[in-house]
């Protein structure tokens, strides 16, 4: 077996079995397949695609090439939840402490912020004190205790995908079904968990922009799993605008902590009542939907949902009087407040006499808006400020008047803040005509 016949026999259409599969994970890992071939291989594959067998064998070979985490210890069936990105997206932090009070250990391991979509460990480590990374040993202790968990991703998890995905980034080779399907999973299916809920969006903010690409996203990942041994369900949701109120990070564990509270904003609560639904019925404590939903409701209500969010950050931790008293959070030192009359003035006539409403949003420049005003990371090396970030009072439908205050950015540079207000305003467009609301969940994939 070498590296020259491989790339051939995919090149040419071959259906590869899974010792060579494993043959080339291993090789480029270790580094005795250098890139230059790595990158024939992958734009082979790119052209060529892969089988739903080959995907999974990809995807088992890059779960493989590290260390797996061992759930073993923890009781029950441990169910987790991934999101393919976007703007606004904080629900597993709405979630992780529903499912936890209703008895279902949740062991996550979260990510960075990297461009326009967001990170649940730098939103988390916006609590003072929280801490992101534990041991394995503790990590398994507090789901015992706590049933939830939430930590960074171990260095060595699924390496061979980290090293795969550098390569493909720079051989434009990212935008294939089969390719980052495996990605995704090889880091899911590490992570130990019985059961899977997938959070795959589309639209302007979403790495799928239309949703027969994240239909076939969605069940190629379902796939994977089901090939796999482990119970995945995908739920496909909307991401045409931020999700909730708030983007950035601090603002966004302030808009979780309002949802745990029963004030959430009507898409996200839609989405992340949705989602533990789903996670719900994977654990084995509801029988349908429609008693999940029951439950879900009631711990919200009753409060407990809230107290297990604080009991959760007390864990790792952090500060949860912050959580209690919200005005203790770091504030921003400038506000910049935008208004209706700043899209009718770019977009409409300002002269009066018409009724405008918000028609179209580039969500991904809603992203870039709060990386500008610091809140992002455009490399990984980038520090990011946990103050700043966007308030939205409107939404994609909403009647749009001159006076109306439609956001508010925060920031902590007047310069970072102006430029920031351009690219937000440039994001939308404005239409005379009342349109229909996107739906907020697509529909679900389980088979």
């Amino acid at each position: 077996m070498n590296t020259y016949d491989l790339i051939m026999k995919k090149r040419n259409g071959g259906i590869l079995d899974k010792d060579e599969i494993t043959y080339i994970v291993n090789g480029f890992t270790n580094g005795t397949i250098p890139d230059y071939q790595m990158s024939a291989f992958l734009m082979a594959l790119y052209f060529r695609g892969m089988n739903d067998r080959e995907t999974t064998d990809l995807t088992m070979a890059m779960a493989d090439s590290g260390d797996r985490l061992d759930l073993s210890g923890i009781n029950g069936r441990k169910v987790d939840k991934h999101s393919t990105g976007g703007v606004g997206d904080k629900t597993s932090l709405i979630v992780g402490p529903i499912l936890a009070c209703l008895g279902v250990p949740v062991a996550k391991m979260s990510g960075r912020g990297l461009g326009h979509t967001g990170g649940t460990i730098d939103k988390l480590e916006g609590i003072p004190g929280f801490q992101t990374s534990i041991s394995e040993e503790a990590f398994i202790e507090q789901v015992n205790k706590v049933n939830l968990a939430i930590v960074g991703q171990t260095a060595n998890l699924a390496p061979a995908d980290k090293k795969i995905y550098a390569l493909r980034d720079v051989t434009a080779t990212v935008d294939n079904i089969s390719l980052i399907a495996s990605s995704i999973m090889s880091k899911k299916l590490a992570a130990g968990a019985d059961a899977i809920v997938l959070d795959v969006k589309v639209g302007s903010g979403a790495f799928m922009k239309n949703i027969d690409d994240a239909r076939a996203l969605a069940k190629e990942m379902v796939s994977i799993g089901r090939l796999a041994g482990r119970d995945v369900t995908a739920v496909i949701t909307d991401m045409n605008e931020p999700l909730g109120n708030n983007v950035g990070n601090i603002l966004e564990v302030i808009e979780a902590v309002e949802c745990l509270k029963g004030h959430g904003e009507t898409r996200l609560m839609e989405v992340s009542k949705t989602l533990a639904s789903y996670m719900l019925l994977a654990s084995g404590k509801a029988d349908s939907i429609e008693k999940a939903k029951e439950l879900i409701e009631e711990v919200i209500e009753n409060g407990k949902a809230f107290e297990k969010m604080k009991e959760f950050v007390e864990a790792q931790g952090g500060d949860s009087s912050y959580l209690d008293n919200i005005d203790k959070f770091e504030k921003t030192k400038y506000e910049r407040v935008i208004k209706g009359k700043d899209f009718i003035e770019k977009y409409g006539d300002a002269s009066g006499g018409k009724t405008y409403y918000l028609s179209e949003c580039n969500n991904e420049e809603i992203g870039m808006t709060s990386l500008i005003l610091g809140g992002g990371r455009q490399t990984k090396e980038d520090v990011i400020d946990l103050s700043v970030g966007i308030k939205l009072n409107k939404h994609l439908g909403d009647k749009l008047e001159a006076d109306d205050k439609v956001a508010v950015l925060y920031g902590n540079s007047l310069d970072k803040i102006e430029e920031a207000f351009n690219r937000f305003v440039g994001a939308y467009k404005i239409t005379d005509t009342e349109i229909t609301k996107n739906p907020i969940v697509y529909g679900v994939i389980d088979n």
